[in-house]
């Protein structure tokens, strides 16, 4: 049976009409065999087009693995990853093919390799303050960057989620946001006060015109489309190279190291652990008890003057201060133009 058939079937019924997966897993997947198909065809010495299923030979998919550490200095979390591409594979085979589960089964018992977990890069609250007030608000793009900042460590959300956040996904009346996270499902947050005013604000005042493609996005750039994940991760990390030093900068991931703040403001808080890993949108409970290591003793009253700081109305915000008394002075200077 030929490989290539089974290729076109794994991407065109299975993921797609079977599976129902997301655009983004679609092109994960696919950028993982677009590198193991012409491997496996180098490592037969034949075209892809004559790959067929007995190919797929244990021995060929540890090379692959392999090459992808030394030849490719990938981690071992992208060759576990690559591997579980080739597992979901194996279970479309198994799945539309029975004759073939001795084959299957082999790829299917492929262990993932262990690594070192690295140590989770949140952020203390001074730090995230000192980030915040970075943040010019009088630059044409400053208050939209404070608005999603904001939103960032109350919310906890990946930069892709923040970036097809929609209009309609916000209710100020009740200060809820709706997320579309991993496996298209939608969880509901409660926003704190002075982020639910910040965007209402954002979206009243300070949105630039998009195009008419984009009108329904919250988050909007300088051309008027869509603010996409890696714009987010790049504004976040401008910010952390003028707040932290080079040393905490490199253990930081600008838009998880919110995310893993806001998991660590709600274990200082006593959140239980169910209420912590819905907000984050964990499809594992595991993923969620990490954060239960971390000895947050120490900063605990920094904490909590910091979560004072969130909670407080966004009037009381200095940043929103200054905004305001140099909007006011714009309007008297063009009030003297006028005469």
């Amino acid at each position: 049976m030929r490989l290539a058939s089974c290729v076109i079937k794994f991407f065109n019924e299975y993921l797609l009409h079977i599976k129902g997966c997301s655009p983004n897993t679609i092109k994960s997947y696919r950028d993982t065999l677009s590198l193991f198909l012409p491997f496996a065809a180098g490592y037969h010495r034949i075209k892809i087009e004559s790959l067929k299923l007995e190919h797929l030979t244990t021995d060929l998919i540890l090379d692959f693995l392999n090459q992808l550490e030394s030849g490719r200095a990938n981690t071992a979390k992208t060759r576990n990853h690559r591997l579980a591409v080739l597992k979901s594979f194996a279970k479309m085979v198994r799945f539309i093919y029975p004759e073939q589960q001795k084959l299957t089964d082999a790829i299917l018992a492929f262990p993932q390799k262990r690594s070192q977990r690295k140590l989770i890069g949140f952020l203390y609250p001074q730090e995230i303050y000192k980030i915040f007030n970075m943040i010019r608000l009088t630059q044409k793009e400053g208050f939209r960057n404070y608005t999603l900042l904001h939103l960032l460590y109350d919310t906890g959300a990946r930069a892709t989620e923040i970036a097809t956040l929609q209009l309609d996904y916000f209710d100020y009346e009740n200060k809820t946001l709706a997320i579309l996270g991993k496996g298209n499902r939608y969880r509901q947050l409660e926003l704190l006060l002075k982020t639910a005013e910040l965007v209402h604000q954002y979206i009243a005042k300070y949105r630039c015109p998009p195009t008419a493609i984009c009108k329904n996005y919250i988050f909007i750039n300088q051309r008027g489309t869509a603010l996409t994940r890696h714009g987010i991760n790049r504004i976040c990390k401008t910010y952390f190279k003028r707040a932290l030093d080079p040393k905490r900068l490199s253990l930081m991931h600008p838009v998880h190291s919110f995310r893993h703040s806001c998991a660590v403001r709600m274990v200082s808080e006593g959140k239980p652990l169910s209420e912590i890993k819905n907000r984050l949108g964990h499809s594992n409970v595991q993923s969620t008890m990490i954060y239960l290591q971390l000895d947050l003793n120490q900063k605990r009253q920094l904490q909590e003057d910091f979560i004072r700081f969130t909670r407080q109305h966004l009037k009381s915000d200095p940043k929103i201060d200054e905004l305001v008394q140099w909007e006011n002075k714009q309007n008297v200077l063009e009030w003297l133009d006028s005469l």
